[in-house]
């Protein structure tokens, strides 16, 4: 009797139990992600395809290792965490020299006759990393905040040399996301984004630059240690930055020059790069306020807009299920969001609190890209929509995230005997 009790502690001490999980989280994955099964069914209704079914086995398979996860000690991934960028990087690389190219773009692997996206999986990796070093070395200095860049910025050169514009964005909206919560100054935040915004506002309002840049001397000399270095250094970046806007334009594809400026105004391409965002904005108004009613839509049932189960499900769901059903995922998104910030404010460490952030960063930043470009207030990016959209390594990683934040949760209290 006394070696079973101990066998059962020794269990209890390497994996826990699901006591203190957050079924609050784990049903809204479980709700959004079966949500999303029935609207690629519905996109995909008249063609005869079964997404919808890969989705929801993805989905059961993402389960089961998110409850895994769950249940096993996160905390043994600080002495992992240099292994988990390792394989991350690596599976980058790969992609590079053994990827499949698609749309002018080279991102997934064929494994046993399924294409797996490592881009996808490194955002978990990245997200577990920074949350170890940060753990370790808090954000609060500027060679802490440098160290961070430079992790995350090999992983981020190799995605967006794919190319892979927006999974290098999300990368972006983790770092930055992580680093606020590991005690970085706002301003400096602010600072490392300016050169995008510069390079931006330079191209396009020339009046919007001058102010930006003012704003960020000012920002500069507050924050940085040698104020008036700091300043200077400010106002050099960013008119280097505005400088070299064009040039870096150059660099992009044609596809992707097109998908960051027709957002903008649709109609000047209306049957070739404006053609998914005024299909979509049709949608979405036709569906008013109850929808059209589940496979009832006509933009969606006649096929109007390409590929609406991957990038523009929320048209879909916009058309059949209206302004009520789309506000409804919306507050199923808010309220995941809210468990999340939740259970990093409740985390035991800062490693537990980190890696819910980092999730947290992911998700919203995914979030509010795909629906902005669905309604035309955002371009094209190819960010799909967690755990709606059609993609199974997207949703395998959306998983691990949300297991990895169980395991926050489950394990919040430090083991008693």
């Amino acid at each position: 009797m006394l070696q079973k009790s101990l066998i059962g502690i020794r269990w209890k001490s390497l994996f826990g139990s699901w006591q203190e999980l957050d079924w609050q989280l784990m049903i809204l994955t479980i709700g959004l992600t079966f949500l999303g099964g029935v609207m690629i069914r519905s996109a995909e209704l008249n063609e005869g395809l079964t997404d919808w079914w890969w989705h929801w086995i993805v989905g059961g398979i993402g389960l089961t290792i998110a409850l895994f996860i769950a249940r096993s000690r996160y905390e043994a991934l600080m002495q992992w965490y240099w292994v988990v960028y390792g394989a991350t990087v690596a599976s980058l690389i790969a992609v590079m020299f053994i990827g499949s190219d698609a749309n002018g773009a080279q991102r997934w692997i064929p494994i046993f006759g399924f294409n797996v996206q490592p881009s996808e999986f490194a955002k978990i990796g990245l997200i577990i990393t920074l949350a170890a070093i940060l753990h370790s070395e808090p954000a609060s200095t500027l060679s802490a905040v440098f160290r961070v860049l430079a992790v995350a910025g090999v992983p981020w050169i190799f995605v967006f040399l794919e190319p892979n514009l927006g999974t290098s964005l999300v990368f972006g909206s983790i770092t930055l996301g992580m680093l606020y919560w590991g005690n970085a100054n706002p301003g400096w935040l602010l600072l490392l984004a300016s050169p995008v915004v510069s390079a931006i506002l330079f191209s396009i309002l020339l009046p919007a630059w001058f102010v930006w840049v003012a704003a960020m001397v000012v920002i500069g000399w507050h924050t940085l240690p040698w104020p008036l270095l700091g300043a200077f250094g400010a106002l050099v970046v960013n008119a280097i930055s505005g400088g070299l806007g064009h040039l870096l334009w150059g660099l992009l594809k044609d596809y992707q020059k097109n998908r960051l400026i027709l957002f903008l105004d649709p109609d000047k391409d209306p049957l070739g790069g404006g053609y998914h965002l005024i299909q979509s904005r049709i949608a979405i108004g036709a569906g008013e306020l109850w929808g059209r009613g589940l496979h009832q839509g006509t933009q969606t049932q006649l096929q109007f807009i390409p590929e609406q189960h991957t990038d523009f499900i929320f048209s879909a769901i916009g058309e059949e299920l209206g302004f009520v059903g789309g506000l409804c995922v919306l507050l199923a998104f808010w309220f995941l969001c809210l468990r999340l910030v939740i259970i990093a404010q409740n985390a035991k460490d800062n490693f537990g609190s980190l890696i819910a952030i980092g999730v947290l960063s992911m998700i919203v930043f995914q979030t509010v890209v795909n629906i902005g470009m669905n309604i035309g207030l955002a371009p094209i990016t190819g960010i799909p929509l967690p755990l709606l959209s059609y993609g199974r390594s997207a949703l395998l990683a959306n998983f691990i995230g949300i297991g990895l934040v169980e395991s926050v949760a489950n394990h919040r209290h430090r083991l008693k005997f």
